[in-house]
């Protein structure tokens, strides 16, 4: 599908370029920084690719204005199930569990009958609802989603939004909205909500990168001191668990966190859209969600 739309975008761009410049080439080079482009932001591919659907990973399923909601999960222990057609990731999303329940007391567990329970299901990007909707949840899971990715999606479920959403975020970020693409900008909207009176974290595993939602390859966050782990997706903060924790009243004994090298290079989003988001730019018209939808989060 985003083959054929980007081809589709080249034949209007190469129409209005030099009859010399060769449409193979042209072709080859944007559809390669798309897929680039899919790899470094799968948090925002679906809300991309979305049309007329409910809006997947760009990237929540939203019920409330709240940094946590309160439709928490009525148990601490979660059943689930993998889709068969996860086979090569369920490594990955068993590793995203054991990261959030190592450390909180919200654990995870196979479903055997139980009414309420998360799917992890294949499809573009990564998205997931936020907060408890009751029955089978989905959690969506595509190609690009890693470990970090996936965690992410995991603590939409259990009822967090993005930290860039704080209402008291200016203190540490400034939004630009003129680099946001046409229709994305819900995706930075303040919510009210829960936090617990623990600090802004910039580096929380729920917070954007500079470059997410960007119309034209510049930042649509930037922070206002040098934070170079903006964006990252290799692990739970010492905030995002002590979050979990609040939510979902663990008490007792906090467990240690284990002091992980964050691979800032990796983790960080790429700023190299600047070609390629013009290319998926037309895929943001037309979002509607249904009425009877919760809205998605990525």
């Amino acid at each position: 599908m985003l083959h054929l739309l980007l081809t589709a975008l080249l034949f209007v761009q190469v129409h209005a370029r030099p009859i010399q410049e060769d449409k193979e080439a042209l072709e080859e080079d944007w559809f390669t920084r798309a897929m680039e482009y899919m790899k470094s932001n799968p948090e925002t591919l679906e809300e991309l690719m979305a049309k007329n659907q409910a809006v997947l990973e760009g990237d929540m399923v939203l019920s409330s204005d709240r940094n946590a909601v309160e439709s928490t999960w009525p148990t601490l222990e979660i059943p689930y199930v993998i889709s068969p057609e996860l086979a090569s990731q369920t490594d990955d999303i068993v590793s995203a569990i054991a990261m959030v329940s190592e450390h909180t007391c919200v654990s995870f567990h196979n479903r055997t009958s139980e009414t309420n329970y998360l799917l992890f299901k294949t499809s573009k990007g990564c998205a997931s609802y936020v907060g408890f909707i009751g029955g089978e949840q989905s959690v969506f899971i595509g190609p690009p989603c890693k470990v970090g990715n996936i965690i992410h999606e995991i603590l939409h479920a259990l009822g967090f939004h993005h930290e860039h959403t704080r209402t008291d975020r200016e203190q540490y970020i400034r939004i630009l909205p003129h680099n946001i693409m046409a229709g994305m900008e819900k995706n930075f909207k303040k919510q009210h909500g829960q936090t617990f009176d623990l600090g802004y974290d910039i580096a929380s595993i729920m917070h954007y990168g500079s470059g997410f939602f960007s119309a034209n390859g510049l930042p649509t966050i930037v922070p206002n001191t040098d934070a170079k782990n903006m964006g990252q997706r290799v692990r739970m903060t010492e905030t995002d668990i002590e979050k979990v924790r609040h939510l979902y009243n663990c008490g007792g004994v906090k467990k240690e966190l284990k002091k992980e090298s964050v691979d800032v290079e990796k983790a960080k989003d790429a700023n190299m859209l600047h070609n390629v988001v013009s290319a998926l730019r037309p895929m943001n018209e037309g979002h509607a969600l249904p009425t009877n939808q919760r809205k998605i989060s990525h």
